[in-house]
């Protein structure tokens, strides 16, 4: 089957908790002491939460779907709440989350859904892309690299009281469509 990309309705708010939750603990829950993490995850991935993102007319999120299931999401928010001090975008998007059922990686999902969010940052005129990336995750960071995506900031994310590293990663567009696309043709 191949998977559906569409916008997440309010009817999806569970099934991007659940996700998220999975997609989450999968990589990084062994990081954390179990309150910390229960705390994020009720935080971050708690009905309630996700319903207002949903809702949010700051922020758009794309889910897509494969037999019915949830399979994968992205979050990007039109203006980018990432440290501003590291780049000097004047309309810089961010990339929240890009998460894909821990049984799915590596299946083009995710390359489905940063297409889509290039697509969103330039019709919305943005002149970057920020993201942060956990600085362990050579994985993310191969990924993002390969759409253009540079480090630019060492930043912090705190989860309880455990601080991670992390990289600020960003890439550039520009007022006549996507540069690195542009720079890719002959």
């Amino acid at each position: 089957m191949t998977a559906h990309l569409r916008l997440a309705t309010p009817a999806d708010a569970a099934a991007i908790c659940d996700l998220g939750r999975r997609a989450f603990v999968a990589r990084f829950g062994h990081l954390y002491r179990p309150e910390d993490l229960a705390a994020f995850l009720d935080k971050v991935y708690s009905e309630a939460p996700v319903l207002r993102e949903v809702g949010d007319p700051g922020l758009r999120i794309a889910v897509m779907e494969d037999g019915g299931a949830l399979v994968s999401f992205c979050k990007i928010a039109l203006k980018s709440s990432l440290p501003a001090g590291h780049s000097n975008a004047l309309c810089p998007m961010e990339l929240k989350q890009l998460y894909t059922d821990p049984t799915r990686i590596g299946g083009g999902l995710g390359a489905r859904l940063m297409e889509w969010a290039l697509q969103m940052a330039e019709q919305a005129g943005a002149d970057e892309i920020q993201l942060s990336v956990y600085s362990d995750n050579p994985e993310a960071q191969r990924f993002y690299a390969r759409y253009g995506f540079a480090k630019i900031a060492d930043i912090e994310f705190w989860v309880g009281d455990h601080c991670d590293a992390e990289f600020m990663f960003a890439r550039k567009m520009t007022a006549h469509g996507d540069s690195f696309a542009a720079s890719q043709q002959v």
